[in-house]
């Protein structure tokens, strides 16, 4: 359970006799979750699968987009319907306690990399992580299930392993997968996938939810067991450069509308600085942009927004950019300081500061770039 939740005995389902009675479990889950920005919508009593439509909306050829239900704050057609609205959640959790919560991924900014753990066999070579070709040389024994296909795809760009990442919110599902959850960013609608699709794909037995789809809230129970959070950390850190990259790579862009993109919303300096630090490719300044929006998003957030722990990790990314020789140091810095000052005007000695150590602490660890456009 998310800590947050736990608000009564959960083997007795009883609070002190002066306390009045806990609302259900997996409503404190729903309203959890709302408060962090995330739209939910109902689940079937213990079952993974949104709560049933109504008569009206089962009939052929009806569709969310022109139904009444939604602009009636009733839940069908699933995370369609999702909503961060405290009254509504309730009134949804009043009508049925025993729902279960889903996430919907595309309005709360989230992508999830849902890892399997299936026992089946394996597939081709060139399924196992599209795109990339494994040759007969190299052997595949021991490799199992998407904890291994997507642990050889982070060893193969160098990186982490995404099951490894104690620095964002990760849960453990009933039958031994993992839940990843990361923040998508602003300006990324990231599509889904299967892992085992023979068209978009990450890895093997490792799923993508993100627009157009949901995720099983932390604390949500089904017939097969809990959704548990693993370790402390209950909030989804930024998505790494890398897995953007090979999302990217496996066709997980959507087209993007007309100027959807970052620029408009990077401040003058920042932009100036990026595009010096890029050097006339666009892909760099794609990364560079993508990797500052969290710091400059916290200019819209007086306090609590992580800014010091948000420019550490752009800037410790950066340098893994600058050690590997896809940016100049100077340039980068110069981008890293603009986008600090920004989103905190009057603080620019510390900000050098943090972005110093971030770019030192990086620089030993270089980060490969798949095109340098």
């Amino acid at each position: 359970m998310v800590p947050e939740l736990q608000t009564y005995n959960s083997k007795s389902g009883r609070t002190a006799a002066s306390q009045p009675a806990p609302p259900p479990a997996t409503l404190s889950i729903a309203l959890w979750c709302a408060r962090q920005g995330w739209p939910v919508h109902p689940l079937a009593p213990l079952r993974k699968t949104p709560a049933a439509n109504c008569r009206d909306c089962r009939r052929p050829g009806h569709r969310h987009r022109e139904c009444p239900c939604i602009r009636g704050d009733r839940w069908c057609h699933g995370f369609h319907a999702a909503t961060a609205d405290a009254g509504r959640i309730r009134g949804w959790w009043a009508q049925q306690p025993g729902f279960g919560v889903g996430v919907a991924c595309g309005p709360a900014g989230l992508v999830v990399l849902d890892v399997d753990a299936h026992e089946t066999p394996l597939p081709e070579r060139d399924r196992l992580l599209p795109g990339i070709p494994i040759p007969p040389s190299v052997s595949l024994r021991g490799l199992e299930h998407g904890f291994h296909s997507l642990a050889l795809l982070a060893a193969l760009r160098d990186a982490e392993d995404p099951a490894q990442d104690s620095s964002t919110l990760r849960v453990r599902t009933p039958s031994g997968g993992l839940h990843i959850w990361y923040a998508a960013g602003p300006g990324h609608a990231w599509r889904c996938s299967s892992g085992s699709s023979p068209g978009r794909a990450l890895a093997w037995q490792v799923d993508v939810r993100a627009h157009g789809g949901y995720i099983i809230a932390p604390g949500t129970r089904t017939t097969a067991g809990t959704y548990e959070a693993v370790g402390s950390v209950r909030r989804p850190a930024p998505l790494p450069y890398w897995i953007a990259a090979e999302l990217a790579r496996t066709g997980h862009r959507p087209a993007p509308p007309a100027r959807r993109d970052c620029a408009p919303r990077v401040p003058q300096r920042a932009r100036e600085a990026v595009l010096a630090a890029g050097g006339g490719s666009r892909l760099l300044q794609a990364t560079l942009t993508t990797v500052l929006a969290p710091v400059l998003d916290c200019a819209a957030v007086a306090e609590g927004a992580g800014f010091n722990d948000k420019l550490n990790r752009a800037a410790y990314t950066v340098g893994g950019l600058v050690a590997a020789g896809h940016l100049v140091a100077t340039e980068a810095e110069a981008a890293l300081v603009a986008a600090a000052v920004h989103a905190r005007p009057g603080q620019e000695r510390d900000a050098r500061r943090i972005v110093q150590s971030g770019l030192d602490a990086g620089s030993r660890r270089p980060l490969r770039l798949g095109d340098r456009g």
